[in-house]
């Protein structure tokens, strides 16, 4: 992190007392108000105010847990078992790629539409209501659009796996390891 980002983001300190200070403004927030930071695209980070420890990741997973809690829930059980399960995986990290790249491809594809969408609202940007109302008549189609995209990326993730397992038992096949049958895919001179 360059120190020109490092001066302009937000510093909040979290003290023992489990009260969060915004340095910025010199008062006390709660977890609604870092919630409102993060929809405002406002660049912060939360310390320990003791240890100086980044606290970003967890007060952000502290207000998923509450959004998840309350009201309709962005993930099924199933889906955070999945994600529970990748931890201390060998694919734990690629896995962590996948998301956010398909995450930023969906913030893409909102984006697009939002700017090809400018001339409809007088040259305003999208807002949550115009999303809702917008997707409650192109929902059906955006869902297709989506589960398109997102069986086309399980084809290429399983050809990914596929090719690195080739590409694996390619390369130790030559060794002989016990317990292992011998690699006879090799080409015959």
């Amino acid at each position: 992190m360059n120190s020109a980002k490092k001066i302009s983001e937000r510093l909040i300190k979290k003290y023992p007392n489990r009260r969060l200070y915004d340095t910025q403004t010199s008062s006390y927030i709660t977890l609604s108000d870092v919630k409102q930071l993060v929809l405002d695209s406002e660049d912060f980070t939360v310390i320990d105010a003791k240890s100086d420890e980044d606290l970003t990741r967890s007060i952000l997973l502290q207000i998923i847990l509450e959004e998840e809690s309350n009201g309709t829930p962005m993930f099924s059980s199933g889906a955070l078992s999945q994600i529970i399960r990748y931890y201390g995986h060998a694919m734990q990290g690629m896995m962590g790629s996948y998301l956010e790249k398909n995450i930023q491809a969906f913030i893409d594809i909102q984006n697009k539409l939002a700017e090809s969408s400018k001339g409809f609202y007088e040259g305003k940007p999208f807002s949550p209501e115009m999303w809702t109302q917008f997707m409650n008549v192109q929902g059906p189609m955006m869902q297709g659009m989506m589960s398109n995209y997102i069986e086309q990326s399980k084809t290429l993730f399983i050809q990914m796996q596929e090719q690195m397992q080739s590409q694996t038992k390619n390369m130790f096949g030559t060794f002989p390891f016990p317990g292992t049958p011998p690699n006879n895919d090799k080409p015959k001179s």
